[in-house]
């Protein structure tokens, strides 16, 4: 046998600990040939390859980003020209199958050219814990310790000049990081994309906080929006609307904040921060697991499949479960009563963000 392996999308800490236990994997298992294509679906429009092999992957389990590189560009489903010139470099490399690691975008490209006859296996990866049917994605345990660290370093800068600070985390229109990571790190006010914020309920809980606490920490998704407004996008914004990035929705809110409250107001973007350097422990072994149940998905034929982790389980499903899909936080998601429970202010209603009046 002989397989392709490509990381697409943006990078992610655990990218390198899966191409290393999909290569190994396949070796031990059947003796495969392993090609690693060089970023992603443009390295296979392109034909740019390297060799993967027990020997050079060895050290990979604990390096940031992915040796192979990605790149979110070249979209091989563009046409039917360059469909055609994705399964011909496919039978030119003379691939027996494909293992595709990478957000939705990169398993909705992986899900067209299967429908198109590729045997592909899909690995699920983001930061952002956003794939359907997949309750924990590789990367995201990283991005919410670094998101923590983050806010417990702007807690003690905030509470040492009775300031309100507000940190914006990635996670597109996903909140997944903004929560776990602004429970973790003990924010005040959570804003999420699931869930738009009132304006005037976040500020309430400011002025109340500065009377008492003298500072408040907010922690926000890049994805979130005021009740009535719209997504904050980076400028300037490209003319194609599905290439648009999100960004500068904490500047926006320091910006309505700062005239209905006393203290000053400070926002930090993380940014790209949160998707570099190397995996947690937990990431290491969770991407190991990923890519060797990948490579057995390979070895035992099951194709235009993803790997997915549901209930504590590894397990899989039909690429076209998981293509175009988005896992969001839903109203019963048992971290949102944590937080409310908590006394954390979501932005929706300020009962919960005080203290219990009871004995």
């Amino acid at each position: 046998m002989k397989i392709g392996l490509l990381t697409g999308g943006g990078d992610c800490p655990g990218l390198n600990a899966v191409i290393r236990a999909v290569t190994r994997c396949l070796i031990r298992q059947c003796g495969a040939e392993v090609l690693g294509i060089q970023d992603g679906f443009a390295g296979l429009m392109e034909c740019r390859t390297q060799p993967l092999t027990w020997e050079n992957v060895g050290e990979l389990v604990g390096v940031g980003g992915t040796v192979l590189g990605t790149t979110n560009r070249r979209n091989p489903t563009d046409s039917e020209e360059t469909i055609a010139l994705a399964m011909n470099n496919v039978d030119k490399l003379g691939l027996d199958a494909l293992v595709a690691i990478g957000g939705d975008g990169t398993l909705t490209i992986a899900h067209a050219l299967a429908e198109r006859g590729l045997k592909v296996v899909g690995v699920p990866k983001t930061i952002d814990n956003d794939i359907e049917g997949c309750e924990r994605s590789f990367g995201f345990d990283t991005a919410v310790a670094t998101v923590t660290d983050a806010l417990e370093r702007v807690h003690t800068t905030g509470h040492s000049h009775g300031r309100i600070m507000i940190v914006e985390t990635m996670g597109r229109h996903a909140g997944w990081i903004a929560l776990e990571a602004g429970i973790a790190g003990s924010a005040n006010v959570i804003l999420l994309p699931e869930i738009d914020y009132d304006i005037d309920i976040v500020a309430a809980v400011c002025r109340r906080r500065q009377e008492h606490e003298r500072f408040t920490l907010i922690c926000m998704g890049e994805g979130a929006k005021p009740l009535g407004g719209e997504i904050t996008w980076d400028t300037p914004a490209p003319t194609d609307v599905g290439k648009r990035r999100l960004g500068g929705v904490a500047m926006r809110l320091r910006d309505q904040l700062q005239p209905l409250v006393g203290s000053e107001v400070r926002a930090t973007v993380l940014g790209h921060v949160q998707r570099g350097g190397s995996p947690t422990p937990y990431d290491r072994v969770l991407s190991s697991q990923y890519g060797v149940h990948a490579a057995e998905l390979v070895a035992s034929g099951q194709f235009g499949r993803v790997v997915t982790l549901r209930q504590g389980a590894l397990g899989s499903v039909a690429l076209s479960k998981v293509a175009s899909q988005n896992r969001r936080i839903t109203a019963n998601e048992p971290l949102l009563h944590t937080a409310r429970q908590l006394g954390v202010c979501l932005g929706d209603r300020d009962d919960t963000c005080l203290p219990c009046q009871h004995p």
